[in-house]
């Protein structure tokens, strides 16, 4: 199984990442993973992401904006 992020605009667009992510073997290292380097995705332009299982979304959007 792999786990892997998808990097949107509020609107939905997908967007590329600005730290480039890698697959992850647990959803415990994707969301560790995500907690390290949030500020740079939401710096380089990713409002929100979705967590994913293969091809299952596990949840999101999950805003990358600390007030919301």
């Amino acid at each position: 199984m792999a786990w892997t992020w998808r990097f949107e605009k509020t609107d939905g667009t997908e967007v590329t990442p600005a730290v480039e992510p890698e697959e992850f073997t647990t959803q415990g290292d994707a969301e560790s993973w995500i907690g390290e380097v949030w500020k740079d995705l939401r710096q380089g332009g990713a409002d929100q992401v979705h967590l994913f299982e293969d091809s299952t979304k596990i949840y999101g959007p999950m805003s990358l904006h600390a007030d919301e």
